[in-house]
């Protein structure tokens, strides 16, 4: 670790403030208590609960939350200094932050004098009065007081000396900490190093940071802060927050405790964080991104044939750390890039013994298929199948001759659909027929109504997820449908893909993949004894 670094970095969470502005995130006050209480679990050292004197949820959170056993966290209020000509005692914002019955405040304060005419329409002299006494006011009803600069480099640009004596009135006052605060997301980190280490000499209370993503820069800005001498960083789940986004805490945590030595969770916890991300999406109704850096799926992915290559070779050639330590995993993924060492790869992730021959035979297949509109990365388990396939030992758990899909609306009815099968079981034909509320729900009846007395493991299997795409658009009614499937039996989850013009073929196609990954792994011995009797 640099000499330069502290050994602690105090982690400030806003994801349930500064990270609800992003547009299209609404939590309700039992989803912040759950996400505040995870974080408190990793052993983040301050969760923003919310601004109580705006809207009566945050209000209601603090008021449940003083029934919750807080680990390690404190749990903070924010607010803003009082009102311009106005005195503390009476300014109402200021009353909801002691109301909250928090133990720790954030209230921010202008350092822009652009900010301070312009928005506040006051002097420059009233703003530095406006800090300092509402920080002052705060701590003497015994709170703790961190005080956010907002646009503090912004302020510094424009006037330097007139930013610091901002910060002085809220070190007058008592903070705690002084958070500087690059509200527009601006600055660059070369800068923010720059300002942060003339502030480090200068205030005599802990520094910390607060960056914005409007550069694509808050990650590398936040970390710059830290080797200039910031303590404090504050930041959100994933990145979320207004415009462009916050510094993301799920890439600053692994950087800091992985890179620069610090401490910032819980002795751990680290490789909790992925999930707790995860977790913070799901509640939110958005989709994680899995190119996260550290945490994603995609992180530790290895699509091109020489990357995987020199990972079997020499593991983490191609990996910056050891994906274990943030609770990730190295994957490898097929595809038209992939070389022999990616199917090798995925067949022994799945405990599939293969020759060289059958590598490179089920290589020349994944090309082949890429070419005609499959997409495989998201779909190890149809290479798995491919692997046994081109075994000289397999015998497969069933085929399915023939089937028909009829489709339709009755007169005064609701729609319907009935799917017919013909599959191959050991050598018997077996014929079944099903129902369902679409093409794909009655094909997987009837498959599941004809293998299920051979293969009692398939009432453990499930549909989870499908989904389409039209591959070449400009071929109109004639395009290509790619088909994904999701299926799992409880402990595990898989993926099969198939491609063809028609999406009742892609979706069989796929779902045959799928069910028989399934089979061959969970009901393996099931399909042992079939295998036995077809040779």
């Amino acid at each position: 670790m640099s000499s330069d670094l502290h050994a602690e970095i105090a982690i400030y969470d806003t994801t349930l403030r500064d990270g609800t502005q992003r547009e299209g995130i609404a939590l309700s006050c039992a989803d912040k208590l759950q996400i505040a209480q995870q974080l408190d679990a990793l052993g983040v050292a301050f969760v923003e609960g919310g601004w109580p004197g705006s809207n009566p949820k945050d209000a209601e959170l603090f008021q449940r939350a003083r029934d919750v056993p807080w680990r390690s966290a404190v749990l903070t209020a924010f607010g803003a200094t009082r009102r311009a000509q106005a005195g503390v005692a009476d300014d109402p914002g200021l009353a909801a932050l002691l109301a909250s019955g928090a133990p720790a405040c954030t209230i921010f304060g202008k350092t822009s004098l652009r900010h301070v005419r312009e928005a506040l329409r006051t002097t420059p002299d009233e703003n530095l009065a406006m800090i300092e006494e509402s920080v002052g006011w705060l701590v003497a009803h015994g709170r703790r007081v961190i005080y956010d600069a907002e646009h503090f480099f912004d302020g510094a640009r424009e006037d330097e000396l007139y930013a610091l004596a901002t910060l002085d009135a809220a070190v007058r006052g008592g903070a705690d900490v002084i958070v500087l605060c690059d509200t527009n997301g601006g600055t660059l980190p070369w800068e923010i190093e720059r300002r942060v280490r003339e502030v480090a000499e200068a205030v005599p209370v802990v520094l910390g940071i607060h960056a914005h993503d409007d550069t694509g820069c808050a990650v590398a800005s936040t970390l710059a802060a830290v080797r200039a001498g910031a303590t404090h960083v504050q930041g959100t789940i994933n990145g979320y927050g207004e415009r462009c986004g916050n510094a993301n805490l799920t890439t600053i945590i692994p950087a800091l405790e992985l890179k620069l030595g610090a401490r910032c969770l819980r002795p751990g916890a680290l490789v909790e964080l992925g999930r707790v991300a995860r977790l913070v999406a799901d509640t939110a109704n958005l989709m994680f991104d899995e190119h996260t850096p550290y945490v994603g799926k995609s992180a530790f992915a290895h699509k091109g044939g020489v990357h995987v290559a020199a990972m079997r070779r020499s593991p983490g050639a191609y990996e910056h750390v050891v994906p274990a330590l943030v609770g990730n995993r190295t994957r490898v993924v097929a595809s038209e890039l992939a070389g022999r060492s990616n199917v090798q790869a995925i067949a022994e992730a799945h405990a599939l013994a293969a020759s060289d021959d059958v590598h490179a035979r089920v290589l020349a297949w994944i090309k082949d298929c890429e070419a005609r509109g499959f997409a495989f990365e998201a779909a190890d388990a149809s290479v798995a199948v491919m692997v046994r396939r081109a075994r000289a030992d397999y015998a497969p758990a069933f085929e399915v001759v023939d089937y028909t899909v009829v489709t339709g609306k009755r007169v005064g009815g609701e729609a319907y659909a009935t799917a017919a099968v013909t599959v191959r079981i050991a050598g018997e034909l077996v014929h079944a027929a099903a129902d369902g509320n679409g093409p794909v729900s009655a094909l997987d009846g009837a498959l599941r109504e004809a293998l299920g007395r051979r293969y009692p493991a398939l009432a453990g299997i499930e549909l989870l997820d499908y989904k389409v795409r039209i591959v070449d658009g400009c071929a109109g009614t004639s395009a290509t449908t790619r088909v994904l499937i999701d299926l799992g039996n409880g402990s595990e989850r898989w993926s099969t893909v198939h491609a063809a013009p028609s999406i009742v073929e892609a979706s069989l196609g796929a779902l045959v993949d799928g069910i028989e990954h399934g089979l061959m792994t969970k009901g393996e011995s099931d399909a042992g004894h079939d295998r036995l009797a077809a040779r």
